[in-house]
């Protein structure tokens, strides 16, 4: 190809995935509120049920299914979705970037993960579901339901630094072994949620919708005010 054509191509390129960005920021808002009206009508009681209890020996629902050491399990995944582990890895990231000269782009991270955060718990205040009372709950929870604050953050810390590590490297394959393992994490502590009985099934998936949307919004968004703070992430140090 020709050099003169690759600026271009490029622009190309990043234009397409700005649009196809913003679809599916669109296409999220619209899901969470779609699921938010089933939800509230009481349409999702009997799906909640079903899944809940597929994770439960049906002998002894205060039993979840596996053996002992699958439960221990369960909540070291659960605590990656807690503030305290996110925590600790938005204040890790930041200090990266600020270390390497992304000042703005550092304090953009610390607002916006926070931001996500307070938007969960205002989320919660509003909707006061209460959490599942038809098996016994495998670890504390705090505060309602609905959406799942677990998967809501655990989706918007994993896949926003997970994308801004992804820009580490011009490589494909390392960039999809990053963002793959930053949904499976997500994906993990989500259903970890379900497993320990303290969350329903569309708690969780409300949480990943309005994560991943925020998460896609925030990327949107820092794209366009810190373009010089992105294209320093993509050189290598000579």
């Amino acid at each position: 190809m020709n050099k003169l054509n690759k600026p271009l191509v490029k622009n190309q390129l990043i234009e397409y995935a700005t649009e196809i960005s913003l679809v599916l920021v669109s296409l999220g808002l619209f899901g969470f509120i779609k699921l938010t009206e089933e939800v509230v009508e009481g349409d999702t009681v009997g799906f909640d049920q079903t899944v809940l209890l597929w994770f439960r020996n049906k002998a002894d629902l205060s039993d979840p299914i596996g053996p002992q050491w699958l439960e221990v399990v369960v909540r070291d995944i659960t605590a990656m979705g807690g503030l305290l582990i996110l925590g600790l890895l938005t204040i890790a990231a930041c200090g990266y970037l600020w270390l390497t000269q992304r000042h703005k782009l550092a304090l953009f991270v610390a607002v916006s993960i926070p931001a996500g955060s307070l938007l969960n718990t205002l989320l919660k205040e509003f909707f006061t579901r209460p959490r599942p009372d038809i098996v016994p709950h495998g670890t504390s929870a705090a505060l309602s339901s609905f959406p799942s604050g677990h998967a809501m953050m655990s989706a918007i810390v994993f896949l926003t630094l997970g994308a801004l590590l992804s820009l580490s490297t011009e490589n494909r394959s390392i960039k999809i072994y990053i963002l793959a393992w930053s949904v499976f994490l997500t994906v993990l502590v989500g259903i970890s949620r379900v497993y320990l009985g303290v969350h329903w099934p569309t708690d969780i998936i409300a949480g990943w919708i309005a994560g991943g949307t925020w998460a896609m919004l925030c990327l949107l968004t820092g794209h366009w005010l810190f373009r010089s703070d992105e294209k320093s992430l993509t050189k290598d140090e000579r």
